[in-house]
């Protein structure tokens, strides 16, 4: 059983993200038969035939510089062409990183050999999570080959690109266990870089919607 300030670091980190969701959705692009573009879209000035214009583009995912379990660098273009699931942990979290983990194993195993879907783990404590730490973990989780890269790198980086880009919380915390918190979410990103779904990462009714989802993604990409 969860102690109180383990329970109580768990809710702090779900507080927000059913409204959260709700006001991405709302901002989002979609019908009926195609998963919504979250986030808000960004406005651009750009000259046009001698005249400046404003426009405006969905929210995506920079480019970012990371370290995977194997000790070689990831970028955003060790994406290109994939669907991607991104979700943000740390190895010795007592509170909800070990449900995420076997939630998102289950994913790993369903679309396991699709050349056409990635998973990506930020850890949000590099300073413990090193390149070696990263390997062990994902081989205790039976995770082979580069489909599940686990990641590490500036923390600074790692916080930013965890609340202003995947727009979900990654922040030091010293009354949080481990001394960080963050959102047990995981992120589908489409192969442009967009954002096309947030879902509870702790649970299996919302895996299963992410699973399911994801099928839906692969699908419009077909058609």
């Amino acid at each position: 059983m969860n102690s109180p300030a383990s329970f109580w670091a768990s809710l702090k980190a779900w507080a927000c993200l059913p409204a959260l969701v709700s006001l991405l959705w709302s901002c989002g692009t979609g019908s009926d038969d195609k998963l919504p573009i979250l986030g808000q879209r960004e406005a651009i000035t750009k000259v046009v035939d001698g005249k400046t214009v404003t426009d405006s583009i969905d929210h995506t995912i920079p480019n970012f510089n990371f370290v995977s379990q194997y000790g070689d660098t990831v970028t955003a273009k060790n994406l290109d062409g994939k669907i991607y699931v991104a979700d943000f942990f740390f190895t010795t979290c007592p509170t909800i990183c070990p449900k995420m983990k076997v939630q998102l194993k289950r994913v790993y195993d369903k679309f396991k050999g699709n050349p056409d879907v990635m998973l990506l783990s930020h850890t949000i404590d590099p300073a413990h999570d090193s390149v070696a730490v990263l390997k062990e973990f994902a081989q205790n989780l039976g995770v082979t080959g580069r489909q599940w890269l686990f990641v590490t790198g500036d923390r600074e980086k790692i916080y930013e690109i965890g609340q202003n880009s995947y727009m979900v919380t990654a922040q030091e915390d010293s009354s949080a266990p481990g001394g960080v918190v963050h959102s047990g979410a995981f992120i589908l990103v489409d192969k442009q870089k967009r954002i096309r779904g947030i879902y509870d990462g702790t649970t299996e009714e919302g895996v299963d919607k992410l699973m399911a989802d994801m099928e839906r993604l692969l699908a419009e990409y077909k058609s």
